[in-house]
Order: C-alpha cells, then sequence, then structure tokens
C-alpha cells in the first residue's frame, strides 16, 4: 500500500521533534519556543525558535497546509489541478562562534488532488571560514546518504547545490554548497516509498552532521576582527535569499 501524505507529515513533525530535542541538548542552555499556527485556507503548522550559547538564533519549522491551488501557481507548475496538500520541515541555524558554519536543511512533500506528487529539498553549509578538510566531510557526508540510495543522487544534486546557491552578480558562492533536488517523483522507476526513504535519510543526517561541524570548531578562539567577518558574511546570506 502506498504511503499517505497523512503519514508523511506525521514523519515530518517527528523529525521536528528529533531535531529540537538534539539541538537543544547540543547547545546546553537554549530551548525551543513555539509558535502554533494556521493557515487561513486550510492546514497550519510548529514554527520553533531557539537563542542559546552556541545557537545565536535558529528555526526549526513544521507546515502542512492544504486547500485550494493559486492558478498562477497552478500555471507555473502547469498542472490543471484544483487543490493541492504540502508538508515538510525547514532549517536554519545561526551560530554565535564565527569558527562554526551556519546550516540550512529542507524536507518537503507536494501533492495535488489528481495524484500529481513529488519530494524536494536539499542541505547545504555556509562556513563563515572555509575549511577545506570541514567541508570534505561535510560532503562525504551527504555522498554517503546519496549514493545508498543511488548512484546518480550525489553528483546531480551536488552540482543542483552548486548552482542554486551561487549569487550571480557577485560571481561567488553562499557558503560550500551540499545537496539540492526537486520535483523527485515516480520518474525513472522510483516508487513514492523509495523517494520518501531518501528523504528521510537526509532529514536524519542532518544532526550527526552539524554536530560534528560545532565540535570540530567550538573550542576555537576568535577575535573582534573574525566577528566582524561573520557579520559581513552573514549580510551575503540574507542577499542571497532576498
Amino acid at each position: 500500500m502506498q504511503i499517505t501524505k497523512e503519514q508523511i507529515a506525521e514523519w515530518f513533525q517527528q523529525l521536528q521533534d528529533e531535531i529540537c530535542s538534539g539541538l537543544e541538548a547540543l547547545d546546553g542552555t537554549g530551548k525551543f519556543v513555539e509558535d502554533r499556527w494556521e493557515r487561513p485556507g486550510g492546514g497550519g503548522g510548529r514554527s520553533r525558535v531557539i537563542k542559546g550559547s552556541v545557537i545565536e538564533k535558529g528555526g526549526v519549522n513544521f507546515s502542512a497546509v492544504h486547500g485550494d491551488l493559486p492558478e498562477k501557481i497552478a500555471n507555473a507548475l502547469k498542472l490543471p489541478d484544483k487543490t493541492f496538500f504540502a508538508s515538510g520541515v525547514s532549517i536554519v541555524l545561526h551560530p554565535h562562534h564565527p569558527q562554526v558554519p551556519i546550516i540550512h536543511m529542507n524536507v518537503r512533500f507536494f501533492e495535488t488532488s489528481q495524484g500529481n506528487w513529488w519530494f524536494g529539498g536539499g542541505i547545504d553549509l555556509t562556513p563563515h571560514y572555509v575549511k577545506p578538510k570541514d567541508a570534505k566531510r561535510f560532503h562525504r557526508h551527504l555522498k554517503s546518504v546519496c549514493d545508498a540510495h543511488h548512484a546518480d543522487y550525489y553528483p546531480k544534486f551536488k552540482q543542483w547545490a552548486d548552482d542554486y546557491f551561487y549569487i550571480r552578480h557577485r560571481k561567488e558562492t553562499r557558503g560550500i554548497g551540499g545537496i539540492f533536488f526537486d520535483r523527485l517523483s515516480d520518474q525513472d522507476g522510483f516508487t513514492r516509498q523509495q523517494r520518501f526513504d531518501f528523504v528521510k535519510a537526509v532529514g536524519h543526517t542532518f544532526l550527526p552532521i552539524y554536530k560534528e561541524q560545532v565540535a570540530l570548531n567550538i573550542n576555537k578562539d576568535f577575535s573582534e576582527k573574525e566577528k566582524q567577518w561573520q557579520f559581513l558574511r552573514r549580510g551575503r546570506y540574507v542577499e542571497f535569499n532576498l
């Protein structure tokens, strides 16, 4: 039996709980503050924010929304559908320590009333100071996750991230990349369960990846010069998002 959208959304909620619990333990002092919200057209979510001793500010958000599919979106996605369901988890963490990198991850699912569905997401790292050994560790973890599900995943999704996280007018990347993927459906013979298993593996790798990056850098000395560079790189991060 095919896994349902409700089961997928339930797993995303569990992932949010797992990651929030792990990040509180990692930080040592910070606790997540939750804001539950409802979407007027259907569904809602749980927005969680943490401020602590390691994480200056971070968000781990879950949503599961549904309702009428706006005409503009339907046209952009080339879908004739009238209603939709979407769920996922999105994370951004900004650390106090300038030697500890920013990390971002999201995993998501989309389905329409006529049976169109796909998964999307990705994970990427934005160090303020790029350390080749740390970058290689990060990418080795992602390659291992991807290779366990398909040999083409890592090279394809790494390139997708390299292209996506690029500030064209500055001719520079936002960070050291990672993986990025979208509209993973039943093309090329994949089943819904196989795609979901890959997304779950990406979600579960978030905590060990970030714990390692924090452990590698949290005890290093820094000065006001490094903090000023951190502020500048954060500006680039915001600029990319805008």
